[in-house]
């Protein structure tokens, strides 16, 4: 699965991270399922880890009934991803900007480190973290163990894509001395400043500390955003995105989205004219829903970089404004 599939499914933005509070984990007998002992089997031929210590850590893992119910029965929109009005009030909004202001000064040396060395821009590494965890103030208070063996053992409609990260959760563990039974992250089992699935976090995660990966550095996590914009081709200096104009309230002429580009000419021959001068052939056209009117945008090759992180449009303008606020 290509890396972007991967990573959207990780995406918390801050207003996402409450606790089970309202169903919180149970016990569950994960030993007696078929499924779980083929796992363990592979995961100790394959892997070599030793079974006493597979069967100790599935009895301690219970059922997430918060986190099934996210990924069973129909597709809820914004259930996993935020409408933009919930953008708004929770990430795009002056308060987030002036914080981004103040992390953008404290980090700065981190920050021009992982520009000079990626060849990214800093203000949309800073934009990711305003997105991701606000900063690294909310990282999630999910316990992935039981997020994901919920997610990988009980049928949902990703159930494959959680066990493949069950498998590399077990193997960061392995690799970076953690205590399985103690992380904690999202209800899809990302962790860190940039909320990294575990397969990811083996990836992507940077040591841009000379102390160590951890997902919960900033500093590291500075470091992976950059290396992953890096990897996908981000363009330094090309702005991701550029407002535009159209007659009305809604727009409905062309469909929108992240995913197909348009012709300029076919853009304004819909009635849409960017705000400020667009000197490329081809663009996304983009959509921001607000309650009396739609936003329209237009979208360079960056903007594609911003969603690979996260397959959603409202995720790409969010970060693109926060940056801009730093401007």
């Amino acid at each position: 699965m290509k890396i972007f599939k991967l990573l959207w499914l990780a995406v918390v933005v801050p207003f996402l991270l409450f606790a089970n509070d309202d169903r919180p984990p149970v016990r569950y007998d994960y030993l007696s399922k078929p499924n779980v002992r083929h796992f363990m089997k592979m995961m100790h031929t394959r892997y070599g880890f030793d079974e006493s210590y597979l069967r100790k850590v599935f009895r301690h893992a219970r059922l997430d009934r918060d986190t099934l119910a996210r990924y069973t029965g129909r597709f809820k929109k914004n259930s996993t991803v935020g409408s933009w009005e919930r953008f708004k009030l929770h990430v795009v909004n002056p308060e987030t900007f002036k914080e981004a202001k103040t992390f953008k000064r404290k980090h700065y040396g981190t920050l021009k480190k992982a520009e000079r060395i990626y060849g990214v821009d800093m203000d949309y590494i800073v934009g990711f973290l305003g997105v991701e965890s606000h900063f690294g103030n909310y990282m999630g208070d999910y316990d992935v163990l039981d997020a994901l063996a919920t997610l990988a053992f009980h049928k949902n409609r990703m159930q494959k894509f959680f066990r493949n990260e069950l498998k590399h959760l077990f193997l960061l563990a392995r690799e970076k001395g953690y205590d399985i039974t103690e992380l904690k992250g999202s209800f899809a089992g990302a962790m860190g400043c940039v909320q990294q699935v575990p397969s990811v976090a083996r990836r992507f995660n940077r040591d841009f500390d000379g102390d160590g990966a951890s997902v919960w550095d900033i500093e590291d996590c500075i470091g992976s955003i950059a290396a992953f914009m890096h990897k996908q081709k981000w363009k330094k200096g090309l702005p991701a995105a550029v407002p535009a104009t159209y007659r009305g309230k809604r727009f409905t002429r062309l469909r929108t989205s992240h995913k197909r580009m348009y012709s300029i000419k076919s853009i304004k021959k819909a009635g849409v004219t960017p705000s400020r001068p667009f000197p490329w052939n081809r663009a996304y056209l983009l959509k921001t829903r607000n309650r009396t009117h739609d936003d329209l945008w237009l979208g360079t090759g960056n903007f594609r970089v911003l969603t690979r992180y996260n397959n959603s449009a409202n995720y790409g303008v969010a970060i693109y404004l926060i940056a801009q606020s730093l401007k």
